[in-house]
């Protein structure tokens, strides 16, 4: 035994890697090892001689083993040592200069469509993404039967097996942000809601992912020239123009009775779109009288109130505006895109001091 220890033990000092540490432990330990075979022995021995040679045997595999476990964690230890020097990094090296970060668009674009809101006396409100079936579908007046509530429109949200509610959705529209700030503040109110919504859809104007921005105005006599107004006026000055003309063109919306796309006049020469001018229409968003059954659902009268509503998609508006040609580049994290598109942190859009070039 003695030879034994002394053979392993200096072969375990000498081993330069794990796979010679694995070679001596099979040699001496392994199912066939020179100390595993001499375990089989100690059966032929007599009673005092086995339990003599046996604690003996027992010993020097635990001598052994706790030597190839010493070595094994001297390897990996100046194995971490060679890494550290590899990856030495003098912290003494001058810093790089320091870069001025960047506004994505849609955040700009949010803040110059708040900023115009703000100022005809829109409050901002806001609600959850992943929002129940009655708040995204049922109180907007949206049958059981219509296509948006199909699985190839709409993402649901799965259950628990043996849970009979409705599931919830990534919200479609914020309109249901409407019906939840009528429902808190009550009538009259005046808000917009912004935010991100999610449809199944995907090529050069669509995303899984964007961004809405809907607008909510109720009152006793409010009417669709109040609409129109409103309508104008946010043209003018997202777009920067003095003269603007929209036509509203008859249309269905669950939610809005009666319900109309806007259209504003525009101009495609040279390939630059000019807003107010040319004889072309460009359809911008979607609005109208806010439904009865959804001032109802609101828990607002609407024997006593009314209002109107609209909705546009901010990356579209965004588009227009700075000549961005393909939708799918806003989320796909370019920082070359965004350097060429991106605003300055510090630049904040007001009416006053201006919305962006």
């Amino acid at each position: 035994m003695d030879d034994l220890r002394e053979r392993y033990i200096a072969a375990i000092a000498a081993a330069a890697d794990e796979a010679g540490l694995e070679e001596i432990r099979l040699a001496a330990l392994g199912r066939k090892g020179e100390i595993s075979l001499q375990m089989r022995e100690l059966g032929r021995m007599a009673p005092e001689a086995r339990a003599a040679a046996g604690a003996a045997l027992n010993a020097l595999k635990d001598e052994i083993d706790a030597a190839l476990r010493a070595r094994r964690e001297a390897l990996a230890d100046a194995a971490l040592d060679e890494r550290l020097k590899a990856e030495w990094l003098d912290v003494t090296l001058p810093a790089r200069p320091r870069r001025t970060g960047s506004i994505h668009p849609v955040s700009r674009v949010t803040e110059e469509v708040t900023a115009i809101f703000a100022d005809m006396g829109f409050a901002v409100a806001e609600g959850p993404q992943v929002e129940s079936d009655w708040y995204n579908f049922d109180a907007l007046n949206i049958p059981p039967e219509h296509p948006a509530r199909q699985e190839h429109d709409t993402f649901f949200m799965a259950r628990a097996p043996g849970d009979g509610r409705p599931p919830h959705v990534l919200r479609t529209h914020t309109s249901p942000v409407q019906i939840r700030a009528m429902a808190e503040r009550g009538a009259p109110i005046r808000v917009i809601a912004p935010g991100r919504v999610y449809r199944m859809d995907m090529d050069q104007t669509h995303t899984p992912m964007f961004h809405q921005v809907e607008g909510l105005a109720v009152d006793r006599d409010i009417s669709m020239a109040n609409l129109k107004w409103v309508l104008e006026e946010f043209c003018r000055a997202y777009f920067g123009v003095d003269h603007v003309e929209l036509r509203f063109r008859a249309s269905h919306f669950p939610f809005t009775e009666p319900s109309a796309e806007v259209d504003i006049r525009c101009s495609w020469e040279g390939g630059a779109l000019r807003i107010g001018e040319g004889e072309s229409w460009l359809e911008i968003l979607g609005s109208g009288m806010v439904h009865p059954k959804v001032l109802a659902a609101a828990g607002v009268d609407p024997d006593q109130w009314q209002g109107f509503a609209f909705g546009m998609g901010i990356d579209r508006i965004a588009m227009l505006k700075y000549g961005i040609p393909d939708l799918r580049a806003f989320f796909e994290s370019d920082l070359r895109w965004l350097r060429h598109y991106g605003f300055a942190a510090n630049a904040v859009p007001s009416l006053a001091g201006g919305l962006g070039g």
